[in-house]
Order: structure tokens, then C-alpha cells, then sequence
């Protein structure tokens, strides 16, 4: 099995799977990641475990061989060049299982075939620290299906070793259900990292609340106009949303802010990537989305407007403070 970037995610699974026996090999494009694993282990740190494990990497120059099993872990604006990297090692009846944010699976299809595809949804949060070093934060929803929601030995077999990893992975049938209401879950994130408020202060804050509402509900509402149904995990339930059930949507959000101050990560990736990491943010992953929207002359405004506002913050034309939401409640409210 190779875990093919080795990063927050990738690392995190990687080495729960190594550690209860599994025959794992980490690939990553950043040299001195490679060099601390292979030269001190891996490391997982946080509320949920502390442990070291020995483990191999790579660099993709550094491959060779077939591997039956890839679990793609990179960021989502990445999907493209690390599909294309890895296909020369995916064996012919191997495949390769998205563990990320998007739709990424629709893009791994065009490139590896969609019979060597398989979805995946994951919700926990972990943190790359430094090299060799990730932070493990708090569980939350593994999730593994087909594409064509088909019952398979094989996707019977992700969840079983996954579960080595957490014990409440589950198969669906509807794995494009979980990416959708990750879709809009994460849209909610991506309004947070306007600010530099915690995922739990964000979502509590009552002023505000309206800005995250609406911009979940132009995901869902995109859903349904074309014709598919999200599913919810964690607390969040779209459903809700999109019946603009306002007091069902409070508890929905409640349940949220519940879920994420068990977690030792306080902010969202997205805020990482912007505060700290000072590099681009998987806005990207929402393109598609606008794009069907735009084929169905649907408006999604919001979505628009805060993307262009994390373009900006990317781009340094942009701080990340309250006035953000400000404009944005004052815009669409």
C-alpha cells in the first residue's frame, strides 16, 4: 500500500496502518519529509495518540515498482499532477482511494480509468508540523465507497484495514452523498479563514451565523438542482439546510461547534494554509461546482464573492479579520 502524500492525512492513516502491521510506504514531494521518515520515523502527536513508527518514503523520483492499493492524500489542487505521477505504479487491477477534500475522484477516473477509482470521505482533523511530525487533532467520519455505489470485496477491504486506523469506518453506497456535504461543509470552513476565529467560536457566533447558513446552502441547493442528495456526518445535516429549517439548522450548527471543541486542531487546514503556511488553499476545488452552476444558469453569489476573497488573501491584497464576514453579511443579508 502506498500512501501518496504523506502530509496531515496521509501521514496520520499511514502510520496508525504501519503500526498494526500493514506493509505501508510513504511518498511525498518534500525531500526533507522523506529524509526525516526515513532517517527518525514517523511521529503522531495530540489528544488522540502519541506514538513513532519506522516507515519507508519516497520521493516520486525515488519509486519504482506496482502497487496494488494507493490512498492519494495530497491537496486537492494537486490531484492532477500526483494522478499522473503515480499511474505508472498503480497495478492493473489495483486502485487508487481519494482521501481528500473535492471531487477528486471524477479527476483520478479520467486519468487511471474509473474501474481503478474509489471514493473516499474522511473528516478528522490532523496538521502537518514539520518534517517527520504530524498532529493528530480529533477523529471524525471515514467513510469508503464506489463510484457506482456498488457493493465490492475490494471496498470491503479498505474499510476493514482503515479500521485499524479508526474503528467506525464505514462502506456506503453513496459515496458522492458524503463529498457533496463535505462540499458544503467546507464551504462554511473557507468563510471561517476569512477570520482568524476558531472553527467553534466562528460557527457559535450568533452575528455572523447567517453568512455560514447561506453559504451552505448555495452547495446544497446546487445539489439538488442537480438532482443528488448530501449527506450529513459530525453534526452537520443538509438537509436541514436545504429546507431552510432555521431552528433545525441551529441544532445542526450547535452540533457542530460540539464536535469541533473536541478537537485539538482549533482551526481548519484553510487557515493553516493562509496564517501560517503562507501558500495557496484548495479554493480551487470549488471551480467545478461553479461550473455546473453555471451550465444550469444557477447564481451562486456568495460562493463567489468568498472565493474571490481568499484569492485575495492569497494573494496578499487581503487580511483575514471580522470586516470580511462584515462585508459579507452586510452584502447578502
Amino acid at each position: 500500500m502506498l500512501i501518496w502524500g504523506a502530509g496531515a492525512i496521509g501521514g496520520t492513516v499511514g502510520a496508525f496502518l504501519q503500526r498494526a502491521g500493514h506493509d505501508v510506504a510513504f511518498v511525498d514531494v518534500v525531500p526533507e519529509h522523506v529524509t526525516a521518515i526515513n532517517e527518525n520515523g514517523l511521529r503522531i502527536s495530540g489528544p488522540i495518540d502519541e506514538f513513532r513508527v519506522d516507515a519507508r518514503a519516497y520521493t516520486p523520483q525515488q519509486l519504482a515498482g506496482r502497487h496494488q492499493t494507493i490512498l492519494l492524500c495530497t491537496k486537492s489542487q494537486h490531484t492532477r499532477a500526483a494522478a499522473e505521477s503515480l499511474a505508472p505504479f498503480l497495478a492493473d487491477d489495483g486502485c487508487v482511494v481519494s482521501l481528500q477534500n473535492g471531487l477528486n475522484e471524477l479527476t483520478i477516473a479520467e486519468i487511471v480509468g474509473r474501474q481503478r477509482t474509489v471514493g473516499a470521505f474522511v473528516n478528522f482533523s490532523a496538521d502537518y508540523h514539520a518534517p517527520g511530525e504530524i498532529l493528530f487533532g480529533g477523529r471524525g467520519a471515514v467513510v469508503i465507497g464506489e463510484l457506482d455505489g456498488a457493493d465490492s470485496q475490494r471496498a470491503r477491504q479498505l474499510v476493514e484495514a482503515l479500521r485499524d486506523f479508526d474503528t467506525d469506518a464505514q462502506f456506503t453506497d453513496n459515496i458522492f452523498g458524503y463529498l457533496w456535504g463535505k462540499e458544503a461543509y467546507g464551504a462554511m470552513l473557507f468563510v471561517s479563514a476569512l477570520t482568524h476565529e476558531p472553527i467553534s467560536d466562528a460557527l457559535s457566533d450568533l452575528h455572523y451565523r447567517p453568512v455560514y447558513i447561506r453559504a451552505a446552502q448555495e452547495i446544497v441547493w446546487l445539489a439538488e438542482e442537480l438532482g443528488i442528495t448530501p449527506l450529513g456526518f459530525n453534526g452537520f445535516e443538509p438537509a436541514l439546510f436545504l429546507a431552510d429549517d432555521q431552528a433545525g439548522i441551529a441544532r445542526s450548527l450547535d452540533a457542530l461547534v460540539a464536535f469541533n471543541k473536541l478537537s485539538a486542531k482549533t482551526h481548519s487546514g484553510i487557515w493553516r494554509d493562509l496564517a501560517v503556511r503562507k501558500r495557496a488553499t484548495e479554493v480551487s476545488m470549488y471551480e467545478p461546482l461553479l461550473a455546473q452552476a453555471a451550465a444550469i444558469d444557477m447564481d451562486m453569489p456568495l460562493t463567489r464573492r468568498w472565493i474571490a476573497m481568499i484569492g485575495e488573501i492569497e494573494n496578499g491584497a487581503r487580511e483575514q479579520c471580522l470586516g470580511n464576514l462584515e462585508d459579507l453579511r452586510t452584502e447578502f443579508s
